[in-house]
């Protein structure tokens, strides 16, 4: 059983979700001339299994028996309707991109925005939450026998394959690379159909 305490939890819940409670989803790439994009969306559906309300802890189980225990904080509206029994839905995407910046220029740095949203008081306990990490790091060096890169960014340097010829031949020493990480999910309570 996995332990996660923040409400920044539902993106790490959804990352179990991706592995253990996942139902369904698809993956979706892209390239370009020095732009390369992945990106994976994923839907679960999970039964709440039991409620610690002083905690408030919510520990929820997949389709395959696997369980998870989630601490809502203070942005998750509602709690106090959530019961055991009821079926969370779970939406998660998350995307990666990856852009030649030829040249260089930009400020090497690493930003972060998160953003929420929760269900309005006396609704069903809903929200939406999404994250984007943008990252610029410059290329200072090239190893064309093993088709390697060395990136230094704000807070490491880093040796990374490049595994596209075309790509690799595009990049120079000097150049930047620019990823931009983003997750976003949404989670909502669901009335248990009847039997």
């Amino acid at each position: 059983m996995h332990r996660v305490a923040a409400s920044a939890a539902l993106a790490l819940a959804l990352a179990f979700a991706g592995n253990a409670l996942a139902q369904g989803g698809a993956v979706v790439t892209s390239s370009a001339p020095g732009k390369v994009g992945v990106a994976e969306t994923i839907k679960a559906t999970a039964t709440i299994t039991a409620i610690d309300k002083a905690n408030r802890d919510i520990t929820l189980k997949g389709p395959q028996g696997n369980e998870m225990t989630l601490t809502a904080g203070p942005d998750v509206k509602n709690f106090d309707k959530l019961k055991v029994g009821d079926q969370v839905a779970l939406q998660y995407v998350e995307a990666l991109t990856v852009e030649l910046k030829k040249g260089g220029g930009l400020v090497v740095q690493r930003r972060e925005e998160v953003a929420k949203v929760g269900a309005k008081p006396g609704a069903q306990p809903a929200g939406a939450m999404g994250r984007q990490v943008t990252a610029v790091a410059d290329v200072i060096a090239i190893d064309a026998a093993r088709q390697m890169i060395t990136l230094r960014g704000p807070q490491r340097t880093a040796e990374v394959r490049v595994r596209d010829p075309e790509q690799f031949k595009l990049i120079a020493k000097g150049d930047q690379v620019e990823v931009t990480y983003t997750q976003a999910v949404a989670l909502a309570v669901e009335p248990v159909a009847k039997k």
